[in-house]
């Protein structure tokens, strides 16, 4: 029985979302914002497999960037705002919509390499065997 039998699965979500270890569900995934800690400090859990690279800004940016764009485009186009009415509406919402889910999409997407077992992908040569008895190919 390896050491990974010894821990039973756990929920990506649940442990990601709350910048947990995807491990034992118990350690910190983070030192600071989104700076990832070097291993668990409970189970002892290694974070070096852990590679999220820009996957958190590419969900902001479809799922938060856009639509706060979009605002700001709308008041401007519709109501012509002037500039502070956009410092006090567009700039917070993006700010509220853009900072705050990186943290739990980065946990989440680093829980979940630990879960699916995830790595680098690789190319595999596969080699088909041939059923006239010749192992190499004949020159055409």
């Amino acid at each position: 029985m390896s050491s990974e039998d010894s821990w039973p699965p756990l929920s990506p979500f649940q442990t990601g979302v709350r910048s947990r270890c995807p491990r034992c569900g118990q350690g910190h995934l983070f030192n600071g914002f989104l700076t990832l800690a070097p291993s668990c400090e409970v189970c002892g859990l290694d974070y070096s497999f852990a590679d999220p690279a820009d996957g958190p800004a590419f969900f902001v940016i479809c799922f938060a960037c856009i639509p706060s764009v979009a605002l700001a485009v709308w008041l401007e186009v519709a109501l012509q705002a002037p500039y502070w009415v956009h410092a006090f509406t567009t700039l917070p919402f993006m700010l509220l919509t853009c900072i705050p889910p990186l943290r739990p999409l980065k946990g989440w997407l680093v829980a979940s390499q630990y879960f699916y077992k995830a790595e680098e992908g690789k190319l595999a040569r596969l080699e088909t065997p041939r059923h006239d008895g010749d192992p190499h190919p004949h020159s055409a």
